[in-house]
């Protein structure tokens, strides 16, 4: 299993050894725009209301996703962002913020 920090070295060492260098920021984010876009027509279409053409019905939505992650973790390197570290501390204020908040919504039950 791969923690964020080493998912965050794994691309890029990747992009060292195979993608020249990142593409500027504004690319990446026109980029995670897209592949947001490609998941979301994925579940639009298979989970969603609309149906779902022939040429979608073989799209990997792991794939999709996992696209996603890797623009994310080339974002979090070129600006200096520890992922792990963000992602640690989002995941306490949310538990701190959040621990009743769920339990009492009505709408869940």
């Amino acid at each position: 299993m791969m923690d964020i920090k080493n998912a965050q070295l794994a691309v890029d060492k990747w992009i060292n050894e195979h993608g020249v260098r990142y593409f500027n920021e504004l690319t990446n984010m026109a980029q995670l725009t897209e592949e947001v876009g490609e998941v979301a027509r994925i579940i639009a279409r298979r989970y969603g209301e609309q149906s779902e053409k022939e040429s979608d019905k073989n799209k990997d939505l792991g794939e999709e996703l996992s696209d996603v992650v890797f623009v994310i973790l080339c974002l979090a390197n070129q600006t200096g962002i520890d992922l792990q570290e963000a992602f640690d501390k989002k995941m306490n204020h949310k538990a701190i913020r959040d621990h009743d908040r769920h339990h009492t919504n009505k709408k869940l039950k």
